[in-house]
């Protein structure tokens, strides 16, 4: 096909730039699509264990990492339930602009184009892309990474899809919210809510010492269907600082975050290829997805690559089918059900059941837990630590995972 990309991107965030930038690097003619500049600024935090990072070599692209590493699942109000979990192992928080510079040095002499597209159709062999703009553009296969909104990606409909959804501050403070130096991963403390409160799905403070008297302090919901509503996470966040005779002095930055935690997996044959949260790569247990994009960007890259090369004359539908099948082998598809189906029995989990479930699953050694909540576990792997965890939690606790636990 004269004049036609092998591939063309869409979108601009950091699961575009990442699968651009492993396809140039291997010499695929790519080019991207977006409806803003690649360069503009990315509004959101990204956090990741520092130990996915080393393994990758890529420890430099943190801005932040803590040591003092803990989580609080007593109820609070009493010495006792205030008592941390330490994790023992660093976290890690991105710098933005050196994680999108990163990828974009690795996407030099790339062309980019500023639109947005409004229309895919195949066209012969390859796939056409009709932009607001009226500009169209051919390639041998497109690439949807542009996000989890994604119009162009068709998937089953499986239900409500649950939302994982936070409202945070980077600011200043009466006083700290955190120790120094500490990063805190999950605070189920609830002294600070109402009874009312109590019956109404869980949530979370995430928090961390940034230095210089800056904090960053985020309220979450683990994932709910509907989502809990940002308004609600916002006062949940004052009175907990309140009851810790705490304010807000300044706020240097606003986080809004709301992502689907159980999207269903894309149609494998549809003849559109998609990554990042459009591909559903969002960790069901975690919520987390640039690690698994730094993992698993270059092995999506190689197949594409080597098919490119191999078979010059494939088409669209038959270059998807590569991507999908290096994307989502059966393995990561078996794997991706388990954790959803873990995600749907703690979502009926009141803050008690939940408290108590993370209690057990940090009790399980280090190497499994993490390996749990990076999606780094082989199948066999995964299916030992489900079940080790399942043996060392509390009867009520069994009972939810096996039954299942509404709130009352």
């Amino acid at each position: 096909m004269a004049d036609c990309a092998d591939v063309l991107v869409i979108g601009g965030g950091p699961a575009a730039l990442c699968i651009a930038s492993e396809l140039h690097q291997r010499g695929v003619n790519v080019e991207g699509i977006a409806p803003h500049s690649v360069d503009d600024p990315w509004p959101n935090t990204y956090g990741i264990w520092a130990r996915e990072l080393e393994l990758l070599g890529l420890q430099d692209l943190l801005e932040h990492r803590w040591s003092n590493t803990v989580s609080f699942y007593g109820a609070g109000g009493s010495e006792l339930e205030d008592q941390p979990t330490p994790h023992g192992m660093d976290y890690g928080l991105f710098d933005r602009q050196k994680l999108q510079q990163h990828w974009l040095t690795r996407c030099t002499g790339m062309s980019w184009h500023q639109d947005s597209v409004e229309r895919i159709e195949r066209e012969g062999d390859g796939t056409r892309v009709h932009g607001a703009s009226g500009e169209q553009r051919l390639a041998r296969l497109v690439i949807d990474a542009s996000g989890h909104r994604s119009p162009h990606i068709r998937r089953p409909d499986q239900g409500p899809v649950a939302g994982q959804a936070a409202y945070g501050v980077v600011g200043r403070f009466s006083k700290p919210p955190v120790e120094p130096g500490q990063f805190v991963l999950m605070d189920f403390r609830c002294d600070h809510l109402t009874a009312e409160q109590r019956n109404e799905p869980p949530t979370f403070l995430y928090a961390m010492d940034f230095g210089e008297g800056v904090f960053f302090v985020e309220e979450t919901s683990l994932a709910l269907a509907p989502a809990v509503p940002e308004a609600e996470l916002k006062q949940r966040l004052e009175q907990r600082l309140a009851k810790a005779g705490n304010a807000i002095t300044e706020v240097i930055e606003e986080e809004h975050c709301l992502f689907p935690m159980n999207l269903p997996l894309p149609d494998f044959h549809q003849p559109l290829l998609a990554f990042g949260g459009a591909a559903s790569m969002v960790h069901p247990a975690s919520g987390y997805m640039v690690g698994a994009l730094l993992r698993r960007g270059p092995g999506l890259a190689d197949a594409l690559a080597a098919a490119l090369k191999q078979q010059p004359c494939l088409g669209s539908a038959a270059m998807a089918r590569v991507g999908w099948q290096a994307l989502w082998p059966l393995e990561l598809v078996l794997r991706h059900r388990l954790f959803q189906f873990g995600l749907g029995r703690l979502m009926g989990f009141d803050e008690r059941l939940l408290r108590r479930h993370f209690t057990s699953f940090f009790q399980l050694s280090q190497e499994d837990w993490s390996g749990f909540l990076t999606n780094t576990l082989p199948l066999p792997q995964l299916m030992g630590v489900m079940l080790r965890l399942f043996a060392i939690s509390p009867w009520d606790v069994r009972r939810g995972l096996v039954l299942g636990a509404p709130r009352s």
